[in-house]
């Protein structure tokens, strides 16, 4: 049987996705690439239930769960806010911009963990943070890249950026390489009650 590694999240517009390169560049200019593999502009996005590997024989089953809480769920505007860093500012691993969204963020994020639960996936245990992850520590970053990282990124001021509206989620396929993951999506799903 084939398996896939799999995640659902919400897909940013290319100028949101732009803005917020544009906006990090200084942040990978001073940090490099030593310590950090960035994540790519065209691969930003905000990540809504990380599934894992999965069968691909459980396609249609996703497929149709993301379609029902699709239907149920309002289009939202996000706003970025700010930079840091899991699992502390402390000890940096993965770098993230900060979402700010309404309430309804919360309550797809809700939607999605329920119907998943029900398809025999995995509860998330931790609470739902969103963010958009810029970047990640290298296993191989020294204890003095990592408190460069850290330094660096609490002095960093993330400017402007606008809104981005979100109006569907989308089912992706992880591919894990040496260069950095490949998303390639393989589902989206619109939502169907307008504001």
């Amino acid at each position: 049987m084939s398996m896939l590694r799999a995640f659902i999240a919400a897909e940013l517009p290319e100028t949101t996705r732009a803005e917020v390169w544009n906006q990090t560049a200084r942040l990978r200019q001073n940090l490099g690439a030593e310590a950090v593999r960035w994540v790519s502009a065209e691969n930003l996005h905000l990540t809504l239930k990380f599934i894992g590997d999965i069968p691909s024989a459980h396609l249609d089953f996703l497929k149709q769960a993301l379609t029902r809480v699709a239907n149920a769920a309002q289009p939202f505007d996000l706003r970025l806010t700010h930079l840091g860093s899991f699992p502390t500012s402390k000890l940096p691993r993965v770098l993230w911009a900060g979402v700010h969204a309404p309430a309804t963020l919360t309550a797809l994020s809700q939607a999605l963990e329920t119907a998943l639960v029900k398809l025999g996936y995995k509860a998330e245990i931790r609470a739902f943070a969103p963010h958009l992850t810029i970047g990640r520590i290298k296993p191989t970053a020294s204890q003095t890249e990592t408190v460069q990282v850290r330094d660096f990124l609490q002095s960093f001021q993330l400017g402007a950026i606008g809104a981005a509206r979100v109006n569907s989620i989308c089912l992706f396929q992880s591919d894990l390489r040496p260069t950095g993951s490949v998303y390639t999506k393989l589902f989206s799903a619109d939502f169907k009650n307008p504001i």
